[in-house]
Formats: C-alpha cells, sequence, structure tokens
C-alpha cells in the first residue's frame, strides 16, 4: 500500500504542475497555485502551524513551535527588509493594519476559536486531508463568520480606523518610522525591533517551559519527538538509488527550524512576485457566499449585504489566485502524505469526533471567521505578514491571540472534564 501511495504521490505532483500550466489562465494563479503546493508541502512534512504553538505549550507544555515561529518572523522581515530597503515601501501592498478594538476583540475570538478546532485558516485547509470531519465543519462555520463579518469590516471605524499610525502608511503604525531619516536605520532598527519583540517572546517560552518541567505537567508532543530523532546516515554502505534515499529525500520529518526556514523563504518569493503579503481566511467569506447562490440566494442580495462586488462570488472559482493558492495547500499536504506513504493511516485516524466535538468545531470556526473580520486577519493576515511588514499591528494581535488561546484551552478543559472525557 505505501509503495502504491508513493507513485500516486509522484504522479499527481506532476499531474498537478502539468496541468497547472496548460489549464490555468494566467501565470499570476498559475504561481499562486504552486506557491500554494508548496505551502501545504511544508507546513505538513515540517508539522507547522500557527494555532499549534499555543495548543501545544497550553496542553503538553512544548514551546517548540512558538520559539519556531520567532525564528520565522524574525528571518522573514530579515528578507523583506532585503528588498524594501532598495526601494520604495509603498509601492508594495504591505500589510500595515489598523491599531484599534477590533483587532483585540479579533485576536481574543480567533485564539478562542483555533483552541477550539485545533488549527487556524491555513491548518483548517491542511485538515482537510488529516482530520476531515472536524477541518469540514470547521471550514464551513468559518467561512460563515467571515461572511457574517464582512458588513463590519467594511463600515466600522473601531475596525477601519487606526487609534495610532505613523507617517508612511496612515492605516497603522510602521515601525522604520520610529528610525526615520535615513532607510538603512529605519530597516536596521525595525529588524532589531522584530529581533526583542521575539526574543522576549523566546525568553518567556523557555521560562515556561522550564515550569512545566519541574511541576512534572510537561508531556511533550509526539510529533516533535518524531522530528528530532536524527538517522544518521550510513555513508559506507550508502546507495545514491535506495529506498533510503528516497526516505530522505520525501518521507522523514522536517524539523520546525527547516519548516521556518523553508517558510521564510516562500514568504519572501510570494512577497517579491506579487507585492503583498499571504493571506487565507477572506476567501472563505466568499466560498459560502457561492453557497448560498447555489441555494438559490441572489447575486444582489449577497453583495449587498457582504458590501462586496460581485467578482467574488461570481467568477469562475480557479480563475481566483487566491482560491488556487488555498486549494494549493490541501493539494499539498496530500502529496506529501502521499509521498511519505502515511496518507492512508493519517486520513483514517482522523475520522471519528463526537457530537459534542462537532458543536465545540463549529464554534471554533465561526468565532475565528467573525474574529478575521475585525481583525482585518487570520494568523497569516493579521499575524505573520504583518510583523514581516513591520506591522506594530502583528505583534498587538499576538498577544491577543495568546490571551484568547489560553482562555479558550481553559474553557474546553472544564467542558471535557464535564462531559467525562480527557
Amino acid at each position: 500500500m505505501k509503495t502504491i501511495e508513493k507513485i500516486i504521490g509522484v504522479a499527481l505532483l506532476i499531474l498537478c504542475i502539468a496541468s497547472g500550466s496548460v489549464l490555468l489562465k494566467t501565470d499570476m494563479v498559475f504561481f499562486r497555485w504552486v506557491m500554494g503546493l508548496a505551502l501545504g508541502y511544508v507546513l505538513s512534512r515540517s508539522f507547522f502551524g500557527f494555532a499549534g504553538s499555543i495548543n501545544r505549550a497550553y496542553r503538553a507544555g512544548s514551546t517548540k513551535l512558538m520559539r519556531a515561529l520567532m525564528l520565522m518572523f524574525v528571518l522573514s522581515a530579515i528578507l523583506t527588509a532585503s528588498f524594501l530597503i532598495f526601494g520604495d515601501a509603498t509601492k508594495y501592498d504591505l500589510w500595515v493594519n489598523p491599531i484599534n478594538a477590533g483587532l483585540v476583540i479579533g485576536g481574543v475570538l480567533f485564539g478562542f476559536g483555533m483552541s477550539c478546532s485545533s488549527c487556524c485558516a491555513t491548518g483548517t485547509l491542511t485538515d482537510l486531508v488529516t482530520g476531515l470531519p472536524r477541518a469540514l465543519i470547521t471550514l464551513l462555520f468559518f467561512g460563515i463568520g467571515v461572511f457574517v463579518g464582512f458588513p463590519i469590516q467594511a463600515k466600522a471605524d473601531w475596525v477601519k480606523k487606526s487609534l495610532v499610525s505613523t507617517a508612511t502608511f496612515p492605516s497603522g503604525v510602521f515601525i522604520p518610522d520610529w528610525f526615520g531619516g535615513n532607510k538603512r536605520i529605519e530597516y536596521i532598527g525595525a529588524i532589531a525591533v522584530t529581533m526583542v519583540f521575539a526574543g522576549i517572546v523566546i525568553a518567556l517560552s523557555y521560562l515556561y517551559e522550564k515550569k512545566r518541567k519541574q511541576s512534572n505537567t510537561y508531556t511533550g508532543v509526539d510529533t516533535e519527538t518524531v522530528q528530532e530523532k536524527l538517522s544518521d546516515l550510513d555513508s559506507a554502505h550508502y546507495t545514491i538509488l535506495s529506498g533510503a534515499t528516497y526516505d530522505r529525500l520525501f518521507v522523514k520529518p522536517w524539523t520546525l527550524v527547516e519548516g521556518a526556514v523553508i517558510l521564510s523563504v516562500l514568504f519572501t518569493l510570494l512577497m517579491g512576485v506579487t507585492k503583498e503579503g499571504w493571506g487565507a481566511s477572506t476567501p472563505f467569506g466568499f466560498w459560502f457566499g457561492r453557497l448560498l447562490r447555489v441555494f438559490g440566494v441572489s447575486t444582489d442580495a449577497i453583495t449587498s449585504f457582504a458590501n462586496k462586488p460581485a467578482g467574488p462570488f461570481t467568477v469562475p472559482f480557479t480563475e481566483n489566485p487566491m482560491n488556487m493558492q488555498n486549494i494549493g495547500i490541501v493539494v499539498g499536504t496530500l502529496i506529501y502524505l502521499l509521498m511519505a506513504g502515511m496518507f492512508t493511516k493519517v486520513f483514517t485516524s482522523g475520522l471519528k469526533i463526537t457530537p459534542i466535538d462537532a458543536l465545540i468545531y463549529a464554534v471554533g470556526g465561526f468565532a475565528m471567521g467573525f474574529g478575521t473580520r475585525l481583525s482585518n486577519g487570520c494568523n497569516v493576515g493579521a499575524l505573520y505578514t504583518p510583523i514581516a511588514n513591520f506591522s506594530l499591528s502583528g505583534w498587538i494581535f499576538f498577544i491577543a491571540l495568546v490571551a484568547g488561546g489560553i482562555f479558550g484551552n481553559a474553557i474546553l478543559k472544564k467542558l471535557y472534564r464535564a462531559c467525562g472525557k480527557k
């Protein structure tokens, strides 16, 4: 079975690239499709995710993923600065988001939601392969939350307007502006600030993990244990064309650090080509709008409520670059699991859920979706991209996200205890 899966995985990868290059209408759609495939592959092979940074810390005591996130933030900021410093930042669609009540409330809601669903926006996409029922329920209610939040995002001043701002981007606080005058000093200073903030989080993470270990409440994470196992190469008996070579190239999980580095490179490539960051959640609302059209709701009614143009709800699905990037993340996850010969085992292990689980996933999905409209993004759109783009809003969202995640996990723990479930 594993051999068959591996063959199918390789064939699927070739088919995705070949068919995409022929069938997708524009170069940008094809680029987004390939980026999605790459992002899904890397996220899955390195067991990397944003929700896990808080959930793993609360549930298992491990902060390894949190520290890897900070590394990714710093690397992405440095790589972003490397081309902003030679150009005009205003020529890029940098996500310098507003700092306001919506940012904080949305962050708390999103953190609460991702504790319930054990995933975020991109995690929902990868989990369509690894935990189908949970991901499907989460995705549906995520989309509902985004759709319901569209009119608030479009009209509410406490979501749209920033309480504080700087000169370059009046929409929010652009950290390089704190060091105004010389472009080199601006970006060196902004990188330094990013490193300080990340360093504080890393230091607190180590202290927290140490406390959990000392109190014997640290259990660790199975996937992290697998990642840390080193398989030394027996060079004396090594054969290039062998199963061992295939395993090292396509099966062996990447470490969290390797995942952070590769994702940073992919993010920078995305920024360089598209002139904008990585987002994932907004299309979920458009997908729900398309679903409403299937059930007979008119396009005029949908656009009037959402305060959005008709295009995202009516243009052929495969002609929208963001749609294809998101679907690419799903397929990229599938490709890795097939090429690693793990698809059947992983897919079937995530099929069983209980009614209470379904309810919790629905609540989590809606909280995340609605929260993204208040904070103007999810973990990639309100956290990762803004931090890499030197927006202070990203760090404020992070604090709110952690608070929401802790609160959500605490509520979830009490609920499951009440239901007699661990």
